[in-house]
């Protein structure tokens, strides 16, 4: 993760578990002990406006806090996973940090206090993404389970499952214009309206192209969502061009091998 000047790594050893680089140089800024255990796939997250900037991420089996500007520890909280794997970068949203791993680890929310130096639980509930993210639109969150298989919504305050389905699940999740683009790893590629009392499948379509795992997270810009598999790229048009409506099908603009 790159803010300002400075590149922010997870190597996860005992001494050098996360460490801070000029991106211009190279050169070691800081260098933090932090849980001492090893790294988990997991990218930081930059937390600005308290006293102190703050990166979280996760690592072996624990989400840890740093100081951004010298390195010092601010706090570290458990969060066990059955493999010790824990790709989902932290959410951060309204002074909260949205957690969540796969493997039966399930999903967290923690509270940020005294201006970043402590994190308190709020919940934890069973969700447990294995590395296809979560959203949150509103006052909900929207994510997939791993052991406990299921797309799910969530209610960011209290945790509660509003409703769990198997359809498009597990899977990679995005949003754009307040809508979800959810990539099931059967390849099943669907566009879901945010609603906190049922799904709500608007359309759908079988990624056929391409080879192994549907794994890659969906990419769109500029009226176009990609997505990958294997050697394959695929480019569908999204956007309507009439602005008639958020809720225009998939429109296949190319699949062409790239």
């Amino acid at each position: 993760m790159i803010v300002a000047d400075k590149v922010f790594i997870t190597p996860g050893s005992k001494e050098n578990n996360m460490v801070a680089l000029n991106k211009h140089t190279g050169a070691l800024i800081w260098s933090s002990p932090g849980a001492g255990t090893t790294s988990a796939y997991c990218s930081p997250q930059f937390i600005d406006g308290y006293s102190i900037p703050i990166v979280v991420t996760c690592t072996e089996n624990e989400i840890v806090a740093f100081n951004a500007e010298t390195g010092d520890v601010l706090w570290i909280h458990p969060q066990p996973s059955g493999n010790d794997i824990h790709p989902n970068t932290p959410m951060y949203s309204d002074g909260m940090i949205f957690s969540t791993t796969g493997y039966g680890g399930g999903s967290w929310l923690y509270r940020i206090t005294d201006e970043g130096k402590g994190a308190e639980l709020v919940w934890h509930n069973d969700v447990d993404n294995q590395m296809g993210g979560a959203v949150r639109i509103g006052d909900y969150v929207y994510t997939s389970g791993h052991n406990r298989r299921g797309f799910a919504c969530i209610d960011w305050h209290t945790g509660e499952i509003k409703w769990r389905t198997n359809q498009l699940a597990p899977s990679a999740i995005i949003a754009a214009d307040g809508m979800l683009y959810v990539y099931s790893d059967k390849g099943d590629m669907g566009l879901v309206k945010p609603n906190p009392d049922r799904f709500e499948l608007v359309s759908s379509f079988e990624v056929t192209l391409g080879t192994n795992q549907h794994w890659a997270h969906p990419v769109i810009h500029d009226g176009v969502l990609y997505i990958r598999r294997g050697n394959v790229l695929m480019a569908y048009l999204i956007k309507d061009n009439d602005s008639k409506s958020d809720d225009a099908e998939f429109e296949e603009e190319n699949n062409n091998d790239a």
